[in-house]
């Protein structure tokens, strides 16, 4: 059973940053497209930002483009996203998601198979 463990959330002022980590236990990490999702209160979740197997291919919410950088460390079995310029609509629970046997960019909640237990990221203003 393949276990996602985000990391790195937090309280921030608005403008300001944080990176957020997932790090999976499986080492066939490497062989799936990752995803972020989020879920704000009284929300549906949403899609944030996926990478593609080879980690040449991403995809971002609109509302986040130019302002959050997702990445991949294979080697550490690990996927990233890099927030900055943070606003308060931005905040929500954060949650990594692993689309296992996929190589190719998923945006779709149903497309990904294994989740993490998600990370609070709250933005004040």
């Amino acid at each position: 059973q393949v276990q996602l463990v985000e990391s790195g959330g937090g309280l921030v002022q608005a403008g300001g940053s944080l990176r957020l980590s997932c790090a999976a236990s499986d080492r066939t990490f490497s062989g799936n497209a990752m995803g972020w999702f989020r879920q704000a209160p009284g929300k549906e979740r949403e899609f944030v930002a996926a990478i593609s197997r080879s980690g040449y291919s991403t995809r971002y919410l609109d509302s986040v483009k130019g302002r959050f950088t997702i990445s991949r460390d294979d080697a550490k079995n690990t996927v990233y996203l890099q927030m900055n310029t943070l606003k308060p609509e931005d905040t929500a629970v954060y949650y990594c998601a692993g689309a296992w046997g996929r190589f190719t960019i998923a945006t779709r909640s149903d497309e990904y198979g294994y989740w993490g237990q998600g990370t609070q990221v709250t933005v004040s203003s």
